[in-house]
């Protein structure tokens, strides 16, 4: 546990590698990187508010986790680094930027996400299935009460729709979410759904790679475009077998490319 009462695993040597997960699924989602990584790079990986070991221990908002995690980086004088935020965690890379500037990165990756999550009017590349103001106050309303049914839906969303998913990397997931409080994930749900982060992204200071699933369940091929569009210094890296978790679902090759961006200079 940091100091700001943050909890991250820090292991291996090199470059830094800085790995944010995603909404209900803490740092241990990345335990492929972090195994296939620590030889070659410094791998960096919290458990962000609300989620595993950090808990209740700061407040439940995009915001104090992204003080965190950067309070954690000027701790231990990261620098150079490639950060990863996967789903959520691209928020909370994004905020941190947006507070603290991109002086400590080198390059972004973005895994599956929209800047915005909440579908409007003017606005339909948030979640596939058209989530908006009203609906997401539904879910909110139902993420205490019904929390005993959520992890397994929330788990088979993770994966590629359309294509047989092991059963044993399914429920592995389940379970792991399962041991989430959900009274500390709801405020953290509310919180990710409040925020756009399109104007940041216009104006991102470090090349930007963002991993998407074909097959995702979350979010579709007008996010790819907007990012083509918007985006200054983009490259997108589709993956024909993966949904909403490429790095679980084709980690081989998801670890190479940060493996390439690792040897970068």
């Amino acid at each position: 546990m940091s100091n700001t009462g943050l909890y991250m695993r820090d292991s291996g040597a090199g470059r830094p590698v800085v790995l944010i997960h995603g909404w209900s699924c803490p740092g241990q989602f990345f335990q492929n990187q972090i195994d296939n990584l620590q030889n070659h790079a410094r791998c960096l990986v919290p458990d962000l508010p609300g989620h595993g070991q950090t808990g209740n221990h700061l407040p439940l908002t995009i915001e104090a986790a992204a003080e965190a995690v950067h309070a954690v980086l000027v701790d231990r004088e990261i620098s150079d680094a490639i950060v990863c935020g996967w789903s959520m965690g691209a928020l909370v890379a994004y905020a941190m930027v947006e507070r603290f500037g991109a002086d400590r990165l080198s390059a972004f990756v973005a895994i599956d996400m929209t800047p915005k999550v909440l579908n409007t009017s003017t606005w339909q590349n948030g979640t596939l299935n058209g989530l908006n103001s009203e609906l997401n106050q539904v879910f909110l309303d139902a993420i205490v009460p019904d929390w005993p049914k959520l992890p397994g839906r929330i788990a088979s969303r993770l994966f590629a729709d359309g294509l047989p998913v092991g059963q044993e990397q399914k429920e592995k997931a389940a379970l792991e979410i399962a041991k989430a409080d959900p009274a500390l994930l709801k405020p953290m749900w509310a919180s990710l759904t409040a925020q756009d982060f399109r104007s940041l992204l216009a104006d991102f200071p470090v090349p930007f790679h963002l991993v998407a699933g074909r097959r995702s369940q979350l979010y579709g091929h007008g996010v790819h475009l907007w990012h083509e569009k918007h985006v200054p210094d983009f490259q997108l890296h589709l993956y024909d077998r993966s949904g909403h978790a490429p790095h679980m679902e084709e980690p081989a090759r998801f670890n190479a490319l940060l493996m390439d961006l690792i040897n970068q200079t």
